[in-house]
């Protein structure tokens, strides 16, 4: 069984800034519109921007979420597809990954 605590700190500090901008982000969507209607047309574009970046961070949260509940049952670092264990480098390079190279090309 490997030690993957460290990968376990940095997926953790990693969904912990996550969580940050996407708190931030919500604050951002949460304000008033502006009486002008060219400035509403503007907000309404860069919350739509915001929405698609707040999108991919939570995405990307509930993928690190998967990889923790993998590390603390034991089933992080095997494929899921074929069962074999992933690369320590693939691991490193990839901390989320739930396939080896070969299932994953």
């Amino acid at each position: 069984m490997n030690d993957y605590s460290a990968i376990e700190q940095q997926l953790k500090a990693r969904l912990s800034d996550i969580m940050e901008r996407s708190r931030e982000i919500e604050d951002d969507l949460r304000h008033p519109l502006d009486d002008d209607l060219e400035e509403q047309a503007i907000d309404l574009a860069d919350d739509e921007a915001l929405e698609g970046v707040d999108n991919v961070l939570l995405a990307e949260a509930r993928q690190i979420r998967l990889a923790l509940s993998r590390i603390d049952t034991g089933t992080y670092g095997f494929c899921a597809n074929c069962g074999e264990e992933i690369a320590p480098a693939r691991l490193k390079a990839r901390p989320i990954a739930t396939r080896c190279i070969k299932c994953a090309a």
